[in-house]
């Protein structure tokens, strides 16, 4: 005879639970699959977190480049083990919404440890940002001066575009770059004589502020 449960108590729910237990895999592939993308996932976030402390000076030089070398070499073989031809690294961290941009650089760009920079170079970086920044002012102040020559914008266009190409590890989208660029190949389809329209002048200087604070946003990501 079954035995008699009371509704409603503690008892009846476990049984219950039992009863319709929620299977979360089909099959052991699908769990494989599950284990394998949770392997990928975590060490995203693993590199991402390194490279945020390295960038704090949390962990020694040391540390960081025998973590991100063994971080580098499990990830290859994560991706080729949880990825299909279908899905990309790009696509799953779309998809899983992983916000870890220095993982994306140091992983899918880069592939190597940060290389540690000598004074010279040091030296040398600061100067072209420094450069960058005034290309840009220079050229923002001749727009509101009002000129829109040709002859005159495209040189200061030109330079800006030319520190911006020196500036290390930029990503290989760089908005900055795609803006002053798009205006340079604008400018070079007309004469020197010629002279842009007014509408012209106000989309390029307000295009050129929007790559500015773009340009000062990455300096300060970069060096948190």
């Amino acid at each position: 005879m079954p035995k008699f449960v009371p509704p409603g108590t503690l008892e009846q729910f476990e049984e219950d639970f039992d009863a319709h237990e929620i299977e979360l895999f089909e099959s052991g592939r699908e769990r494989e699959m599950y284990d394998n993308l949770g392997d990928l996932y975590s060490i995203i976030m693993a590199t991402e977190s390194l490279e945020r402390a390295y960038a704090r000076n949390a962990v020694t030089r040391d540390e960081y480049t025998a973590e991100c070398h063994k971080l580098i070499s499990q990830f290859k073989i994560a991706e080729r083990v949880a990825l299909t031809k279908s899905m990309s690294t790009e696509t799953f961290m779309q998809v899983y919404q992983l916000d870890c941009p220095r993982a994306a650089d140091r992983l899918l760009r880069v592939g190597v440890p940060e290389q540690m920079m000598s004074a010279a170079e040091s030296h040398k970086t600061a100067i072209t940002v420094a450069e960058t920044a005034e290309r840009f002012i220079t050229t923002m102040d001749a727009l509101k001066l009002g000129i829109q020559a040709v002859d005159e914008l495209q040189p200061l266009l030109s330079d800006l575009m030319n520190a911006l190409t020196r500036l290390p590890d930029i990503p290989n989208e760089f908005e900055p770059n795609r803006i002053v660029q798009q205006w340079l190949q604008k400018l070079n389809i007309l004469r020197a004589v010629d002279e842009i329209e007014e509408s012209d002048s106000r989309q390029l200087y307000m295009d050129l502020d929007s790559a500015y604070q773009e340009f000062k946003r990455y300096l300060s990501d970069k060096n948190k």
